[in-house]
C-alpha cells in the first residue's frame, strides 16, 4: 500500500502541503498552481479529491493540473491555427519528457513550467509508469485530427489514452490493499466510465468544436447522424431518435460504472470514500440526462450544490472513520 495517513488538521493547500512533506517555497507554489486549476474546473473531480488525505491531495492536483493544462491547449486555442496548436501540444510533450527525465536545472523549470515541475516530482515520488503520460498525450493529439470515431471499439483506443490511464496514473496515490496489476482493470474502467459520462453531458458543446464522441455505428442503431445532432443543436431541441440513442449510452455507461464499483474494495481505505463518492456524484450527471428526458443539446446539465453535498457529506464521514482507523491501526503495529 502506498496511500499516506497523515495527522495533519485541514488547513487548506498549506496544510495539505505540509501534510505531505513538500517544503521548498518554489514547488510548493508549483503544487498551488495545480490545485488552483483543480478547484476551477474540476468541480466534481476537486469536490471528490477533499474526501482524501490531506497528504494524498497534492499528487493528485498535480496530476489533473497536467492534464488540464494539455486539454486546453487543445480545447481552448484561442486565435491559434491548426499548425500552431499541433506544435504547442508537441511542445507540452517535450517539457513534460524533458521533465521526467530529471532536469538539469529544476529551478528554471519550477519557474516557466511550475505545472509539469509537480507533476515530474508526482510521477518520481509515487513511481508512475511514464507510458500512461505518454499515451495521455497520443489522445490529445487524436483531438486534432480525429473528429469521430465509428465504432466503440474505435472509441477505446481514444480513451484508453484520455481517461483509463487517469486512473492508472492515480492508483498509486490512491494504495491498494491487492498487488496493483490487479486493481487497474477496476481503475481503468472508472476513468472510462467518467469520460463517457463527460461525453454524454458535453455532446452539445463538443458538436460545436466539430467532434462527435459517441460511436457513429450505435447512433445509426437509432437512425442519428451528426446531421440530425447539429440540427438538434441548432434549434435548441432533441429528437425522439436522439432520445432513444443516448438512453443506449447512458445504459452502456452504467454497465461499465459497475464493472469498475468492485475495484473501490481493492483499495486503500483511506481512499475508497474519495473513490466511491466521485463514481456516485459522476452517476448522478447520468441520472440528470435521464431527468431532462436526454436534452442535453439544448443545455448543459449539472449536479445541483444540494445533490452533491448530500453524496460528499456521508463520504466524508466515511473518510475520516477510514482515517482514524488507519492510524490506529498503524499505532497498534508500532506498539508491538
Amino acid at each position: 500500500m502506498t496511500a499516506e495517513v497523515a495527522p495533519h488538521p485541514e488547513r487548506g493547500a498549506a496544510g495539505e502541503l505540509d501534510a505531505a512533506g513538500i517544503t521548498a517555497p518554489a514547488l510548493r507554489g508549483a503544487y498551488a498552481r495545480c490545485r488552483a486549476l483543480n478547484a476551477a474546473h474540476g468541480r466534481t473531480y476537486f469536490l471528490a479529491t477533499r474526501l482524501l488525505t490531506p497528504a494524498q491531495r497534492p499528487a493528485i492536483h498535480a496530476l489533473y493540473g497536467f492534464a488540464r493544462m494539455a486539454d486546453d491547449v487543445v480545447d481552448a486555442p484561442g486565435a491559434a491555427g491548426p499548425e500552431e496548436v499541433v506544435a504547442r501540444l508537441e511542445e507540452v510533450r517535450a517539457r513534460m519528457r524533458v521533465a521526467l527525465a530529471g532536469p538539469a536545472d529544476a529551478t528554471t523549470l519550477l519557474a516557466e513550467e511550475p505545472v509539469v515541475a509537480a507533476l515530474a516530482h508526482t510521477v518520481e515520488r509515487y513511481g508512475i509508469d511514464h507510458r500512461h503520460l505518454e499515451d495521455f498525450m497520443d489522445s490529445m493529439a487524436m483531438d486534432l485530427v480525429v473528429d469521430g470515431y465509428e465504432t466503440f471499439d474505435d472509441l477505446g483506443v481514444y480513451v484508453h489514452g484520455s481517461a483509463a490511464v487517469i486512473g492508472l496514473q492515480v492508483l498509486p496515490v490512491l494504495g491498494t490493499v491487492v498487488p496493483r496489476p490487479e486493481a487497474e482493470p477496476a481503475a481503468a474502467a472508472l476513468g472510462v466510465a467518467f469520460q463517457l459520462t463527460n461525453f454524454l453531458r458535453d455532446v452539445g458543446e463538443d458538436l460545436d468544436r466539430g467532434r462527435v464522441y459517441l460511436p457513429r455505428e450505435d447512433l445509426a442503431a437509432f437512425g442519428v447522424d451528426r446531421d440530425l445532432l447539429a440540427w438538434c443543436r441548432e434549434r435548441g431541441r432533441t429528437d425522439a431518435r436522439v432520445r432513444r440513442a443516448l438512453a443506449h449510452l447512458v445504459a452502456r455507461t452504467r454497465a461499465i460504472y459497475r464493472r469498475a464499483e468492485a475495484g473501490i474494495a481493492l483499495l486503500h481505505p483511506v481512499s475508497r470514500p474519495c473513490v466511491r463518492t466521485a463514481a456516485v456524484l459522476y452517476g448522478r450527471i447520468l441520472d440528470e440526462i435521464v431527468a431532462v428526458d436526454y436534452d442535453v443539446l439544448a443545455h448543459r446539465v449539472v449536479v445541483s450544490e444540494a445533490r452533491r453535498a448530500a453524496v460528499a457529506g456521508p463520504g466524508l464521514l466515511r473518510a475520516v472513520a477510514a482515517r482514524r482507523g488507519a492510524l490506529r491501526a498503524r499505532e497498534q503495529k508500532r506498539s508491538v
